[in-house]
């Protein structure tokens, strides 16, 4: 294997490397993200992808109805069955109480990743 073979190699490993740690990243907050929304008020699927796409938080069907069935399952959204004039019910989701507590719990969390990350980064 030549140099140019092995540095060709060594970048593409190391962008991968980058692309899953901003992946996960990403899917670290996107649990708080969507009970953030959801607990604004009652949300149907798409309007939660199109804000979660619109603020780069970039989501797909498939990663989204697992993460709503777990928050479901641990009661902390629940959901109602609206029927549409345009085709099938649409599922819209709401926070429960016990939701609005993991919430709050979460955001007191995330403020003190940001002040300790904002700390440890603007050092020189």
């Amino acid at each position: 294997m030549g140099i140019a073979n092995s540095l060709s190699l060594e970048f593409n490993h190391h962008i991968m490397n980058i692309a899953n740690t901003q992946i996960q990243m990403r899917k670290g907050i996107l649990e708080y993200c969507v009970l953030h929304i959801i607990s604004r008020g009652e949300v149907y699927t798409s309007d939660l992808i199109e804000e979660l796409t619109q603020s780069q938080m970039i989501v797909v069907e498939g990663t989204l109805y697992p993460l709503l069935n777990r928050l479901k399952t641990a009661e902390l959204v629940d959901y109602r069955w609206v029927e549409s004039e345009s085709g099938p019910p649409r599922k819209y989701y709401s926070i429960t109480e016990k939701g609005k507590t993991f919430l709050s719990t979460l955001s007191e969390t995330w403020a003190s990743l940001v002040s300790s990350a904002t700390q440890i980064t603007t050092k020189n």
